[in-house]
């Protein structure tokens, strides 16, 4: 394989100090591995920027409220690495669970109020882990640019605040959510999908959809978009619904009148399976 696989901190760095000192642009895709088409999109987005192409390959169990979520997640190394290899990575870091975290830590990056409802809500301490171990990572790689996809709108906002108010000097990207043709959005999470659990997860994106098109038509009351959206999730009743609202396509904040761009966000069960997704809204489209 012409992609370097690293699994060391020390070496990692190394590797990115004689890339800089030779003015090159290094790009980071951070991921959890069980690579698809969504995680290509971000690759080759990289792939185009940068010079130096880093992606990660960490299950990052601080992330994960369950251990048996954590011990259950998608695990396809050598998959995976074959598609950094096809899409021109120059870099993966695949470092163990020991190399991330000594176990001695006392320190954590804890980004408040974008995390005090929708997924943080729902999952407690999930967003500490992921804050924590992007800042990990940036602090490792140095880039110059990192990507992340939208289908995450609320890890998204929350990456981009901790950037900012740590004053961290690497910009992000964000990178359009990849759909099925059915508009189920691309997750790793996809493949626990049941067939007769798959056919019912089409009902997310179509209330998405609906909502979607009130607004652009003029509805200003998010009360009245979430009660459109919610009986199209009534269509299914297999579909379990932890949450679906209306936010501020900044601050990830509920409205109840809509003056601006909004997201309608959602966090659905479908079996044993959570799925996430949003749709960014224009008024008067």
């Amino acid at each position: 394989m012409n992609v370097q696989i690293i699994d060391r901190i020390e070496q990692l760095r190394t590797c990115v100090t004689t890339s800089l000192r030779l003015g090159r642009t290094v790009g980071l895709v951070p991921t959890m591995g069980a690579l698809h088409a969504g995680h290509i999109s971000l690759i080759d987005q990289a792939v185009g920027d940068c010079e130096l192409v880093i992606v990660s390959l960490f299950v990052n169990p601080t992330q994960f409220n369950k251990q048996n979520d954590f011990e259950g997640y998608p695990r396809t190394r050598e998959e995976d690495l074959l598609v950094c290899e096809q899409q021109g990575v120059d870099v993966v870091f695949a470092p163990s669970v020991k190399e991330m975290y000594t176990g001695s830590e006392q320190t954590i990056v804890d980004v408040s109020y974008l995390t005090d409802h929708l997924c943080g809500l729902a999952r407690p301490g999930h967003f500490r882990g992921v804050s924590t171990v992007v800042a990990k990572l940036l602090n490792i790689t140095r880039a110059d640019f990192v990507y992340f996809g939208e289908k995450d709108a609320q890890q998204l906002a929350v990456v981009r605040r901790m950037v900012e108010d740590l004053n961290i000097p690497t910009q992000i990207v964000a990178v359009p959510t990849v759909r099925e043709a059915d508009g189920l959005a691309l997750s790793s999470r996809n493949q626990h999908l049941t067939d007769e659990d798959r056919k019912v997860a089409v009902v997310i994106y179509n209330a998405l959809v609906v909502a979607k098109d009130a607004i652009v038509s003029g509805e200003k009351n998010a009360a009245v978009v979430l009660r459109i959206a919610r009986e199209k999730l009534q269509e299914q009743p297999l579909a379990r619904v932890e949450y679906f609202e209306i936010v501020d396509a900044v601050d990830m904040q509920p409205v109840e009148v809509i003056r601006a761009s909004v997201r309608a966000v959602t966090a659905v069960w479908v079996g044993g399976t959570r799925l996430i997704d949003n749709v960014l809204c224009c008024p008067n489209e």
